[in-house]
């Protein structure tokens, strides 16, 4: 990332959208008006490659009587319009978002050792950023992001992965050029993770906060932690499995690697696994471009909601059309989540969308109970696409059969791939491959 580390004094003319952040940080921090920050050397809006112009780091003291550890604070700028000028935004006004509505912040434990803040959570914070501006994709509180690696990038750390929760300090903030609100970036465990995947990411937020040791209050990463929340406390585990048995899952979709086919694959195809090589994607599967990647993409998973009913906007140019069969393929990650959507959220009367990173198609998995004017799914028309979504629907005597072929990922994490579910009555495939 190209960098140069500063202090706010340093910025003679500050935009007005900038200073209304400044003015919620220093209600915090009075005694730290120029803060060190991490700036963007080239400008997004003058070609340069990160979005977030800034990144302040301030020294938060802690509070030891809240067994809050002193912190290391980190607040960004570049989400939001700073400039009200429309050159990286459109512009906008009170009480409506400003920019993408939002910016991050994380919170590091502070070594007794240090004197200055390590500069790694302005590296994580802008490939975070740059997955919104390319995405177009906001990042809620009570959202999840795999990450499969250290977020500091060293290879000894159990902390790979992100929930978000409203920063306990940052008000949100309406100012001119409209409302911001401060996302803090919560450190967690793969357990954790998988936690928040099967129950909801405010679950398992409520749980940290109770553990000094799993980020407390203010729920402040320490990415030298050992233990996940289920070796801390042995009651944890039961709080989660009541939790997913009474309520579910809230988790209603994420973003993933996926392609489809309206082609009946027969098993003699899957058993070559000549359905999963390039040239057959290419020639049967719709809306592919097998070199879009993204290196954020190609690593990242993130969790995303779309509502109870189904609401998903598409122009209304294109003709709904019907399938007689379809062939869904699924990158490992998301086959992962097979279960959730079966038991966490069909289940429960609810629905489920897998959104491809890479172009516009998204997969909806609908259960009977779902309503919404946007359903166009029933058990007479099981399949059909308009635009490019695709809905599924799930009838009630179908869930049991799904339930239990795809709960082979609870039982295993070491399920041998491509794996292919395949019901040839009702012209239905899954089939779940490798990231490779």
């Amino acid at each position: 990332m190209d960098k140069e580390t500063t202090s706010v004094q340093n910025h003679i003319l500050i935009p007005v959208g900038l200073q209304r952040l400044y003015e919620v940080c220093r209600n915090v921090y009075p005694n730290q008006p120029n803060p060190l920050q991490v700036s963007a050397v080239v400008k997004y809006w003058l070609g340069g490659p990160d979005p977030l112009d800034y990144i302040s780091m301030y020294a938060n003291h802690g509070v030891p009587e809240l067994n809050i550890p002193p912190h290391w604070h980190y607040v960004s700028y570049g989400l939001s319009d700073l400039h009200g000028d429309g050159r990286v935004h459109q512009t906008s006004c009170s009480g409506l978002p400003s920019g993408f509505g939002f910016e991050l912040t994380f919170r590091l434990k502070r070594s007794p050792s240090e004197t200055a803040p390590p500069t790694w959570p302005a590296t994580l914070m802008q490939c975070l950023a740059k997955y919104v501006f390319n995405s177009g994709n906001t990042l809620c509180v009570g959202d999840h992001v795999s990450w499969h690696s250290g977020l500091d990038g060293k290879p000894h750390s159990k902390i790979h992965h992100i929930l978000l929760d409203k920063d306990p300090q940052l008000p949100t903030v309406d100012g001119p050029c409209g409302t911001v609100e401060f996302v803090q970036i919560v450190g967690i465990c793969k357990e954790e993770l998988e936690a928040a995947q099967k129950w909801n990411g405010f679950g398992v937020l409520n749980i940290l906060k109770k553990f000094p040791k799993l980020g407390g209050e203010f729920l402040v990463t320490d990415m030298s932690r050992s233990q996940h929340m289920f070796e801390l406390d042995g009651g944890i585990l039961q709080e989660v499995e009541n939790g997913i048995i009474m309520a579910g899952s809230n988790l209603s979709g994420v973003s993933c690697h996926l392609v489809w086919s309206d082609r009946f694959i027969s098993r003699k195809e899957i058993s070559n696994k000549s359905c999963f090589e390039d040239e057959f994607i290419k020639t049967y599967c719709p809306y592919i471009n097998l070199n879009e990647t993204d290196d954020l993409y190609t690593q990242k998973l993130q969790s995303f909601s779309i509502g109870d009913n189904i609401d998903y906007s598409q122009s209304k140019e294109f003709p709904l059309r019907l399938l007689d069969s379809l062939h869904l393929i699924l990158n490992e990650e998301a086959g992962h989540l097979l279960p959730l959507v079966a038991s966490g959220r069909l289940k429960h009367g609810r629905h489920f969308t897998f959104k491809s990173t890479s172009n516009e198609i998204a997969v909806t998995f609908v259960a009977p109970d779902v309503t919404g004017s946007s359903k166009f799914v029933n058990s007479n028309q099981p399949f059909a696409l308009y635009g490019s979504w695709l809905q599924i629907y799930i009838a009630e005597n179908f869930l049991p059969e799904l339930e239990a072929a795809v709960d082979i990922f609870n039982k295993s994490n070491k399920v041998s791939l491509p794996k292919t579910f395949y019901w040839p009555c009702r012209r239905f495939a899954i089939s779940v491959i490798s990231e490779n």
